[in-house]
């Protein structure tokens, strides 16, 4: 069975951190990347990384404070997030494609959705 599995969301203070950790199974997972859905608004791109790990990119809102890294041994794949926002809140979910290695930004682009883990930043 192929299944993403998200780990590490919780409730955290502002300025807190969390690691967020999403564990592939089933098959070998290339570009990955991690989205969040807000209340009443819709998913976003928060960060993706190459199956090589040589390409990472950031959305804007979370550059400098969230880390994206991968462990292809594990076939797993982690969000360090620091210096967490109010506005951080969200449901986040972890995304991987079978077939393309390079880096993909579109939510599009991916074949695989993890559930999804709630982070919940309080002021």
């Amino acid at each position: 069975q192929v299944q993403l599995a998200e780990s590490g969301g919780g409730l955290v203070q502002a300025g807190g951190s969390l690691r967020l950790t999403c564990a592939g199974s089933g098959r070998t997972f290339y570009a990955m990347g991690w989205f969040r859905q807000a209340p009443g608004k819709e998913r976003e791109f928060v960060g993706a990384i190459s199956w090589s790990s040589g390409n990472i990119m950031y959305a804007d809102s979370v550059k400098g404070r969230f880390t994206i890294s991968r462990d292809n041994a594990k076939n797993t794949l982690y969000l360090q997030m620091n210096s967490l926002k109010p506005e951080d809140t969200a449901v986040y979910y972890c995304a991987a494609d079978t077939r393309q290695k390079f880096i993909i930004r579109g939510y599009e682009g991916y074949g695989y959705w993890g559930q999804g883990t709630q982070v919940t930043v309080s002021s």
